[in-house]
């Protein structure tokens, strides 16, 4: 595996090498969009560094030191494993690969100045940003400068910060590596952060902030930005909310930042301008479009062009349709205007500020200056404070609620406490001034207000039940009131880490679960290459392991689990991958799915997936442990890999059942053929779409001209067939994908069709079962008005 690779040459499929920002923004740059050019220290430089060093036993003995219930075993570890980190040197020739690697991307790109940053394997994935928590250097010079950043940046994947939000994420700290994208520095006028769709309401709205100088002092609520939605059908500038701006950080030309102050004239200007405003909304487009889903873009300008620096999922979108704690509906009321959700509010508010997480709570204020009053907090009070750094997620994580003088939607604090489900309110200027500590405060993390006293927060408690809203306190998970649908309703699973937390969710099982993603995180190597190291049995332990993690989780409901689907070009990037794949031109419809698994190279390897999920049902006793075949083409692969099955134990019968994929076109047109080999089917709607309208779904020039949509006639026309074929051999046809929560018409025609499950990922889950129960319940008046005339 390489140690140092190029950003230009990465991809989403890259992650377990390059991390997730490197991953994501790899695919930014495939886009054609303009990225600041950049090199990655791999996670398998990062391995090696600690394989080769005394690192690698100082990090296990400090991690089994930390007593979760006591955080001063955490920060003791922390700073053990840091300053291993940053005072071993590297290995000579380790050392060597990156200084040759770096001085000749300085001298191909003319590097004055670098950004140094970090870009973890759990990173940036839908559901856990890690905002802020690892670490990242700018306008570092000098080649001695790189290699202390890269340690400094490994030695922040141990921060206490870090520890303590991974283990509430779910993910284990042995499991996680850091590389380090080293990018050449932009020379920043004004910079920021946009969401393609609003992260506070789910509305279709574009968030932009903006401020000027280096984005540092958004990200980290030193400064309030500038504040402008577009909509985000017709690009329309709709709200501007411009903030005075005292100070923006800088370049220091001997290394590092500085501070400098701005005139009186220049504090309350545009910080954007509206042409760059609607350049800005095309660029972040593009992105959404191929993620297929509302993300969180990282942004900065000079006096020539605008760069985009991150991209990631937006991690936490709201119930769409929920109503208030009073039992309104409150996305008519702007949260910028701080409007109090109350009908009757008990006072005017304190203060206002951006309604930055939803959720109403109540507790006693606690005032925190810096981190190192963290320990002054009790769980369940309301933190206070200028602004939230990444060192106190311990703090917020325990916190009823969190108000802060500074920041906007997207700055440290908002970022966290959405996904830590905590109210937020932002951006208010004089909560610290204005809030005494120790007084008992409501705080209104929806509409942005804060009240003195409990009996808003109390009166929004008891109204909620009542008014079948979503969760009224702060971080306790609910999610109120979610309709019964006809539909079944599953939720798709990736990282098993995961597992537990989307288990809460109101679904019926896990409709599709990528075993893939075992085989990144878990496994790493080509399953080939460990075949021919004997390493049989390691392979399908650690495949049983992350599928019984699933399992366990959501059991008695059903897991579907999707065998392999990686295509050569992915496999390939694996350790020991090029031993064994070949070079293909096209190989989205290449040597993939079930044609792997019946030829004699690659059987051997799926013959352990099969062996592992056996496991699962027989030793685990996790019977809910299905399985579903990818890109099938044929009924005679089919029968093949039955046998395989059977020889294995996987029989189907009334407690396993068996679905197909139904990706490729031979499929729907012999659906009927397909059913005497399975108990279901599940649509691929990217891959589907693909094939029917013969338009690649990588390419960004037919995505543009919109080429590439599911609600293509053609493409709707072949899921008709296939459920009609499928439903008259007696079985059940689902889908795996966004289209149904993106596109509430294509839900529309799902239901009207008779779909008979939709497998979602986690964060659409509530608001897409209430757009299927409303629309169902329209379905049904219908027929009764149609019975009735």
């Amino acid at each position: 595996m390489p140690l140092v690779v190029n950003l230009a040459d990465v991809s989403d499929s890259d992650l377990p090498l390059v991390g997730g920002k490197a991953s994501k923004l790899g695919e930014v740059v495939r886009q054609g969009l303009p990225v600041p050019p950049g090199i990655i220290v791999t996670t398998e430089a990062y391995q090696s560094f600690v394989d080769q060093t005394p690192v690698k036993a100082e990090l296990a003995a400090a991690l089994a030191t930390i007593e979760p219930s006591r955080p001063e075993t955490i920060e003791a570890a922390s700073r053990r494993i840091r300053e291993s980190f940053e005072s071993t040197p590297f290995p000579p020739d380790l050392r060597t690969a990156i200084v040759a690697s770096f001085e000749r991307f300085s001298a191909d790109e003319g590097v004055r100045f670098v950004a140094v940053r970090s870009s973890a394997t759990a990173e940036d994935l839908e559901g856990a940003s890690f905002a802020g928590l690892q670490e990242t250097y700018l306008n570092v010079r000098g080649t001695e400068a790189v290699l202390d950043g890269i340690r400094r940046c490994w030695g922040s994947l141990f921060t206490p910060r870090v520890l303590v939000y991974r283990a509430r994420k779910g993910f284990d700290h042995s499991d996680v590596r850091l590389a380090v994208l080293i990018q050449k520095m932009v020379d920043s006028v004004v910079s920021g952060i946009l969401f393609t769709r609003d992260p506070n309401t789910g509305e279709n709205h574009m968030i932009i902030e903006a401020g000027l100088g280096l984005g540092e002092a958004i990200v980290g609520g030193e400064v309030t930005p500038d504040h402008y939605v577009v909509d985000g059908a017709s690009h329309r500038i709709v709200h501007k909310q411009l903030s005075e701006q005292a100070f923006m950080l800088v370049r220091n030309e001997e290394g590092g930042n500085k501070r400098v102050d701005l005139p009186e004239a220049d504090r309350r200007k545009q910080k954007l301008s509206d042409e760059k405003i609607h350049r800005l909304a095309s660029l972040a487009r593009v992105i959404e479009s191929h993620y297929r889903r509302p993300m969180d873009v990282e942004w900065c300008a000079d006096d020539r062009s605008i760069y985009v620096v991150q991209a990631r999922p937006v991690t936490t979108i709201p119930p769409a349709n929920a109503p208030a704690a009073d039992g309104r509906d409150e996305r008519a009321m702007p949260h910028t205007t701080g409007a109090p959700a109350s009908s009757s509010p008990p006072s005017e508010p304190i203060v206002r500020g951006f309604g930055a997480s939803p959720g109403v709570a109540g507790g006693t204020a606690r005032l925190l200056r810096t981190s190192a009053e963290m320990d002054h907090l009790k769980a369940g009070e309301v933190l206070v404070t200028t602004m939230t750094t990444p060192d106190m997620v311990p703090a917020m994580a325990q916190a009823a609620a969190i108000v802060t003088d500074e920041g906007g939607m997207t700055c440290h604090a908002a970022i966290v406490s959405r996904e830590l489900g905590v109210p937020c309110v932002v951006g208010t200027r004089d909560a610290t001034k204005l809030i005494a500590d120790g007084e008992h405060i409501s705080v209104d993390g929806k509409t942005g207000s804060v009240y003195r006293g409990l009996a808003f927060a109390k009166a929004a408690a008891a109204a909620a039940p009542a008014a079948s809203s979503g969760s009224s306190g702060g971080g306790d998970g609910g999610h109120g009131h979610v309709p019964v649908t006809a539909t079944r309703i599953y939720v798709n699973v990736g990282v098993p880490e995961k597992a537990a937390e989307y288990a809460r969710l109101p679904v019926q099982g896990v409709g599709l679960m990528r075993i893939e993603f075992i085989f990144t995180a878990h496994v790493r190597d080509h399953p080939l290459a460990l075949l021919k190291q004997g390493k049989h049995d390691q392979l399908v332990e650690r495949l049983v392991e992350g599928i019984a993690k699933v399992c366990q989780a959501f059991h008695p409901r059903p897991v579907i689990i999707r065998t392999s689907d990686f295509k050569t070009n992915e496999y390939r990037g694996m350790p020991g991958g090029e031993e064994f794949e070949p070079h293909e031109e096209n190989p989205m419809i290449g040597w993939r799915g079930c044609s792997r698994y019946i030829s004699p190279i690659y059987k051997p390897a799926f013959l352990c997936e099969l062996e592992a999920i056996e496991k699962v049902r027989s030793q685990k006793g996790l019977k809910n442990a299905m399985v579903m075949l990818p890109f099938v083409r044929n009924t005679w692969e089919l029968e093949e890999i039955a046998g395989m099955m059977r020889d294995k134990g996987l029989r189907r019968s009334r407690d396993f059942q068996l679905y197909l994929m139904a990706e490729v076109p031979s499929t729907v047109l012999l659906a009927r053929e397909f059913s005497a080999h399975c108990d279901g089917f599940s649509i691929g709607s990217n891959d589907l779409t693909q094939l029917v309208l013969g338009a690649d779904r990588d390419s960004e020039t037919l995505g543009r001209m919109g080429y590439f949509d599911e609600r293509d006639p053609a493409v709707k026309r072949a899921i008709e067939m296939l459920i009609d074929g499928a439903h008259a051999e007696g079985r059940t046809v689902g889908i795996c994908g966004q289209g149904p929560s993106v596109y509430p018409e294509f839900a529309e025609f799902l239901v009207r069709r008779g779909i008979d499950s939709i497998s979602l990922n986690a964060d659409t889950v509530v608001p897409t079962i209430r757009t299927i129960a409303s629309l169902e319940q329209r379905l049904k008046l219908d027929g009764v008005r149609r019975g009735a005339a």
